[in-house]
């Protein structure tokens, strides 16, 4: 029985046949050059594969040397051998050029060395980078993440923290450990919504409270000169301060100093985000009065406007439809209604927005921007980069090669601003934990 692609197909080579009749050709010569023409998917490593490669690309250490097999397993598909070409040729396949925008320094020159966990795209990364900081670790389980973190770094993000399969490149020696370690077990409307659930939060939530022993457990094990941690507002009030008192007391049991502070992005960006800053020092190499002084990280005192990243010629897409500006609408009032707050947030240009989400992706509700004669609009993905600090050209970079790029959707790219952390206030933090080191 002949299907319709078969047809397709004998119907297409008769065709080629006659086109070609008499000019001594072969149909098999026709079909022979045909499928030579066909372009053939190049081949990537696996996920660990690009971790290792790219990991050592970045920084030669001896703890990645596999990187040096994983160049002999693709040797037969490439022109050339070596770590260098099949790197090259990585970030062609995935991302058509070869350029990073924020590599860190030139080997040798590091003021100092860091590692990334819970790294999403890479907010600490970029901040310590901007100070002269070496990441020679990096792990995020995302794979969307995983991919603007390449795109970005040069340097494809190691797994799941929590395995000793990943924990085993952790290099022996680096000066400090920093991280946004998930926060949803700890934020106020992940712990209500875990509530309705009937889920378990904090640290019984086994999946993400837990991962904090696994940063306990990785500086017990390397005794790096300094911890720099970020977590929700909430988690010093969680549960009655006992999630707090825990990770308190589990980092000063390894004779590491402790200090804390909630800290507004606002100061850096027109956005309202508070966020909890954690930093502590080795007792053993500082002594038993070091202590980190949040009142020397600098605050810039002008105030931050939303309309500084507010872009005037927006695709039409992220104008809201009639039917969700609606929806919105009334789930604002029957809220109100009730005495609640919930509801959509029309931004002030002059002011600060709300904090951004993760769920951004979903309606935009929290921050959406008015238009005259028109349905209000979502923030489009580079206004939501530039709200966390992060040089977008031309928005606050004039720098076109020094932008952060974008490769994933616009849904995934709400996602990963949504999570991040406000680049410069890391930055800022991170100034003054070098003065100490």
């Amino acid at each position: 029985m002949l299907v319709w692609k078969d047809f397709n197909r004998a119907v297409s080579d008769i065709f080629v046949s006659l086109l070609f009749k008499g000019s001594g050709l072969k149909m098999e010569e026709i079909v022979y050059k045909r499928k030579n023409t066909k372009k053939v998917k190049t081949q990537l490593p696996d996920d660990l594969d690009l971790a290792l490669l790219t990991h050592y690309h970045s920084t030669n250490q001896p703890v990645y040397g596999d990187a040096l097999n994983v160049v002999d397993k693709f040797e037969n598909e490439l022109a050339e051998p070596g770590v260098e070409y099949l790197y090259n040729a990585v970030q062609r396949s995935m991302f058509q050029n070869t350029n990073v925008p924020f590599p860190g320094p030139e080997k040798g020159k590091e003021l100092f060395t860091f590692i990334d966990l819970f790294a999403g795209i890479g907010g600490f990364r970029m901040a310590l980078q901007n100070l002269g900081g070496s990441c020679v670790f990096t792990s995020e389980w995302d794979k969307y993440s995983k991919q603007t973190y390449f795109a970005n770094y040069g340097e494809y993000p190691f797994g799941d923290i929590t395995k000793d399969s990943t924990k085993q490149y952790i290099p022996e020696k680096f000066d400090i450990i920093c991280g946004g370690f998930p926060c949803q077990p700890f934020s106020i409307a992940g712990v209500s919504k875990k509530i309705s659930l009937g889920r378990s939060h904090g640290f019984a939530d086994e999946k993400q409270g837990n991962l904090f022993f696994h940063i306990a457990d990785i500086i017990e094990k390397h005794r790096p000169k300094a911890f720099f941690l970020e977590n929700v507002k909430n988690l010093v009030s969680h549960d009655k301060k006992q999630t707090f008192k825990v990770i308190k007391d589990t980092l000063e049991s390894l004779d590491y100093s402790f200090d804390h502070k909630v800290i507004d992005g606002r100061h850096f960006v027109p956005q309202h985000r508070e966020r909890t800053l954690m930093v502590g020092f080795d007792k053993s190499v500082y002594g038993n009065d070091i202590k980190f002084d949040f009142s020397t990280v600098e605050l810039p005192e002008e105030k931050q406007r939303l309309k500084t990243i507010l872009q005037s010629e927006v695709d039409t897409k992220y104008t809201l439809s009639d039917k969700l500006w609606n929806y919105l609408q009334e789930y604002a009032k029957k809220h109100k209604e009730k005495g609640n707050g919930f509801g959509f947030g029309l931004a002030d240009p002059e002011g600060v927005s709300r904090t951004i989400s993760a769920r951004y992706y979903k309606d935009g509700a929290e921050i959406l921007i008015a238009q005259d004669g028109k349905n209000p609009r979502r923030l489009i993905p580079h206004e939501a980069a530039a709200l966390q600090g992060y040089p977008i050209y031309p928005i606050n970079t004039n720098d076109p090669k020094k932008s952060l790029v974008i490769p994933v959707s616009d849904n995934q790219a709400y996602r990963q601003f949504g999570n991040s952390v406000v680049m410069p206030l890391i930055q800022a933090v991170g100034e003054q934990i070098l003065k100490k080191i």
